[in-house]
């Protein structure tokens, strides 16, 4: 019976990143940037409201973004925001058809045509361009 206990990795065995490649790391990549995304909706809804306490109110609050840990939340926002947006329409695209490739032969072992060199450069991409979207927001935001 222990053979069969050592084969149950529960959630650290799905949650590996490194087990399947890129595209485990930008499954969780998405989840992720969506969750933060969700998040900074409703913060920002709330920050939104605080209009509603007049000028003090919200200049009071909005101090409190004007800081080094308001400009980075803001600058992760910015990686999550491009980071979402370009790996959904890799998404979308590959659900599609387009980039997946013609069908092949089911031969052990399997190699899925969907997970071909052009999404894996897509999802490179996107981590690359959520990079660079965030440097350049901190470069706007803290005036350099």
């Amino acid at each position: 019976m222990a053979s069969v206990d050592e084969n149950k990795e529960g959630i650290r065995g799905m949650a590996n990143p490194s087990r399947y490649g890129i595209e485990r790391f930008a499954y969780w990549l998405m989840r992720l940037s969506g969750l933060g995304l969700l998040a900074y909706f409703i913060a920002h809804i709330y920050e939104t409201s605080m209009i509603l306490k007049g000028k003090a109110g919200w200049d009071e609050f909005l101090a409190m973004t004007q800081t080094t840990e308001g400009h980075v939340i803001l600058a992760l926002v910015i990686g999550m925001s491009v980071f979402h947006t370009v790996n959904g329409i890799r998404v979308m695209l590959g659900q599609g058809g387009v980039g997946v490739g013609k069908p092949g032969r089911l031969d052990y072992p399997y190699i899925p045509k969907s997970q071909n060199y052009r999404h894996k450069i897509t999802i490179y991409s996107a981590i690359v361009l959520a990079a660079i979207a965030m440097m350049y927001g901190l470069a706007v935001m803290f005036g350099e």
